[in-house]
C-alpha cells in the first residue's frame, strides 16, 4: 500500500511468481536444483504457487540434464529424458525391459512394471539396438567415472527383418557431483542413428553438451556444445556395434582433448583478450618518458585550482 512517498511496486500476480519460479528452477546449475528450490520456497512463501512450479519446472530439468535414478529393486538405473519418456510420470529402461515410475520433484524412482509388447521393438530390431548398446555400455565404463547410457529405437521398432528403415537414439549420461568442494559438472550426448536399408549405409549424428558450476567465493559456469556427424556401412549387428561405438568414441575423445587444450591455453588467449590493449585515447603510455607528464599541473588545470 502506498504511503504517500511514491508509488510503490505493483505486487507480482499468483502467476508471475509461478513463472518466475520455473525460470530459475529450470535454469539451475547441473546438480543444484534442490538447493535453488529451498531458496524459492522461502522466497514465495505460498506452498501452493511453488509446487505448481515445481510440478512445471524439474519434469524440464530432468529430461534437459538427462539425470540418471536407480531403479527401486536396484537392478540397474533409467536416464530421464524425452527418448525413454512414455508419458509424463513413466520411463523405460530399455536395458532390462522395465518401466518405472518417476516422481521428478523427489528424483526417484517410486514403482516398477515389465515393459508391455508395444513398448518394445521386435526381435529383430532388439538384436541391433541391445548388441549397440553392451558395446556402448564398455566405452562408457572405460571413459566416465560416474555413466551411463541408453539405446532407444525411435522408428520402425516393429520392422520384422530386413528391407526396412529404423532409426536409434543412443544416450550418454555421465555427472561428477562434488557440492562439499563447490564444484559441479556433467556431461551429455545424444547420438541420432539411422539405418538405411536402400543405400546400406548408418549415418550418425550427434551432439554433445558438457556443463560445470564452480561457486566456490564466486560463479563460473561451463556451457560448452558442439555437433558431429559421420557414417558407416549397414551390416550385421555386431559390426554395426562396434563400428558405431569407435565412432562416438573417436568424436567425444577428440572433443575432450579439444576443450582441455582450449583451457590450457586461456590465459594467454581468452584472459588476454578480456584486457584492453589500449587506454580510451588510443595511445600507449609512453613508459619511457614519464617526465612529460604531470600530473598536478593536468589536475589544478581541469579543477581551475590557483586561477583568481
Amino acid at each position: 500500500m502506498a504511503d504517500g512517498s511514491g508509488d510503490e511496486a505493483a505486487e507480482l500476480s499468483d502467476k508471475q511468481k509461478k513463472d518466475v519460479a520455473v525460470w530459475f528452477l529450470s535454469n539451475a546449475p547441473v546438480g543444484e536444483i534442490s538447493y535453488i528450490a529451498k531458496d524459492i520456497q522461502t522466497l514465495i512463501q505460498d506452498e501452493e504457487i511453488y509446487k505448481m512450479a515445481a510440478c512445471e519446472a524439474f519434469p524440464m530439468y530432468n529430461k534437459n540434464h538427462l539425470i540418471v535414478l536407480d531403479l527401486p529393486d536396484r537392478s540397474g538405473d533409467v536416464i530421464i529424458s524425452g527418448f525413454s519418456e512414455i508419458d509424463k510420470n513413466h520411463y523405460l529402461d530399455p536395458h532390462t525391459a522395465q518401466v518405472a515410475t518417476v516422481d521428478h520433484v523427489k528424483q526417484v524412482c517410486t514403482k516398477l512394471r515389465p515393459a508391455t509388447d508395444d513398448e518394445l521393438p521386435s526381435s529383430y530390431i532388439e538384436e541391433f539396438r541391445s548388441t549397440l548398446e553392451a558395446e556402448l555400455y564398455k566405452y562408457v565404463s572405460e571413459a566416465y567415472t560416474k555413466g551411463t547410457c541408453a539405446v532407444y529405437c525411435i522408428n520402425g521398432k516393429d520392422n520384422e527383418g530386413p528391407g526396412n528403415d529404423f532409426n536409434f537414439v543412443a544416450v550418454i549420461s555421465a555427472s561428477k557431483m562434488s557440492p562439499q568442494n563447490f564444484c559441479n559438472g556433467s556431461w551429455r550426448s545424444i547420438w541420432n542413428i539411422e539405418f538405411k536399408d536402400e543405400t546400406q549405409l548408418v549415418e550418425i549424428k550427434g551432439k554433445i553438451q558438457v556443463g560445470a558450476h564452480y561457486f566456490e567465493e564466486g560463479n563460473v559456469q561451463l556451457d560448452a556444445k558442439n555437433e558431429f556427424s559421420d557414417s558407416t556401412m549397414f551390416q550385421s549387428p555386431e559390426d554395426c556395434a562396434i563400428q558405431l561405438t569407435n565412432i562416438i568414441r573417436h568424436h567425444e575423445t577428440e572433443y575432450t582433448q579439444s576443450l582441455e587444450t582450449s583451457y590450457l591455453n586461456l590465459p594467454d588467449s581468452m584472459f588476454k583478450d578480456l584486457r584492453r590493449k589500449l587506454p580510451v585515447t588510443r595511445t600507449l603510455f609512453p613508459w619511457h618518458n614519464t617526465l612529460q607528464f604531470n600530473l598536478t599541473r593536468d589536475l589544478s588545470k581541469e579543477l581551475g585550482i590557483g586561477k583568481k
